[in-house]
């Protein structure tokens, strides 16, 4: 796998500048509104900012696929799957009462949460409403089934808080679908953007599939050994919300009986106390009965598919990015 010195997506953001720029103008006028409190929480989020990371995939795997100038089709593309991205984390913020997201308050903490929720409604039917205006019928397919995918996922996370007996491939179910069917659905519309084949569409849905995975089993890995400053987030929000992320599931199968009862008791009460006080002791055993590592290994194994899914791909500055944004997955932060 390609690596990076110093992994990062800033070098793709600027080298995406004109088709990123062409998103946020389009965010912008789609989520207009003469209601005056949609207005003021839709500009709230997009001035956030963030990665923009399902549209760079859409704009990288278009890239990758077509030497033709990106069209407008391709920004409708990439502004689905953000307007989408940014509907589920309005909702999963009033889910898991959270209240700092990149390092500012969340908007359910700033505007509350029936806002929250019913601005995320919002924003899904607009997401509806820029993929209906496309006429393609593949698209309308791939992002109905990414969003069914998603809403399941969000349900099996609700269904998992607090079940001791989570299985890795129970966490692995819900990941593909809350994390990862999102990025697999910008991968194949960047392929359908360049007017690809179906073959390499499905090569760049599996590569974006793979990408998502990895990313999401290292969040769930920086959650606790990441920087908070650096990540805009406080670190042990799963432990206390009670999930089980791998880390927890690898800790519970590889720590001592004592061990394994305490933290099984931790989170048990963090179900009903949401506490962080016991983030040190736990970082402390996930890191020494090798869960922490363990759960990076897997990210790695999922980033180095993801690369492995392009690697039939030409060369070009295209395809480097994306091989380069398998290294930032594992590699940001740590």
């Amino acid at each position: 796998m390609t690596s990076v010195t110093s992994p990062s997506i800033q070098s793709i953001v600027e080298g995406l500048h004109e088709e990123l720029q062409a998103l946020d103008a389009r965010l912008r006028s789609t989520l207009d509104s003469d209601v005056l409190l949609i207005r003021s929480i839709a500009d709230y989020i997009i001035s956030a900012g963030g990665k923009r990371l399902r549209p760079v995939l859409v704009f990288l795997c278009c890239d990758a696929l077509s030497a033709r100038p990106k069209s407008d089709f391709a920004v409708s593309l990439a502004t689905t799957v953000e307007l989408i991205h940014t509907a589920t984390l309005l909702h999963d913020d009033v889910v898991d009462e959270s209240d700092l997201r990149r390092g500012r308050a969340t908007a359910n903490a700033e505007f509350g949460n029936a806002a929250s929720v019913l601005v995320g409604d919002f924003l899904y039917s607009r997401a509806f409403q820029v993929m209906v205006a496309t006429q393609s019928l593949r698209v309308l397919q791939i992002v109905s089934e990414a969003t069914n995918r998603i809403a399941e996922g969000e349900v099996m996370q609700l269904m998992a808080i607090g079940n001791l007996d989570l299985s890795e491939a129970d966490y692995m179910n819900v990941i593909e679908a809350k994390t990862a069917k999102l990025f697999e659905a910008a991968g194949a519309l960047g392929a359908i953007a360049a007017g690809a084949s179906l073959d390499h569409e499905h090569m760049m849905a599996n590569y974006a599939r793979r990408l998502g995975v990895a990313f999401q089993i290292a969040d769930d890995v920086l959650d606790y050994r990441g920087d908070a400053d650096v990540m805009g987030k406080s670190l042990g929000d799963d432990l206390a919300e009670g999930k089980l992320t791998l880390p927890i599931i690898l800790a519970l199968a590889k720590s001592a009986p004592a061990e394994r009862d305490w933290l099984r008791s931790v989170i048990q009460n963090n179900r009903v106390t949401h506490e962080h006080d016991h983030l040190p002791k736990v970082r402390a055993l996930l890191e020494s009965c090798g869960a922490l590592d363990a759960s990076m290994d897997a990210a790695a194994r999922h980033a180095n598919a993801a690369a492995s899914e392009i690697a039939s791909l030409p060369d070009s500055r295209a395809k480097t990015w994306m091989l380069d944004l398998c290294s930032y997955a594992i590699q940001r932060h740590l």
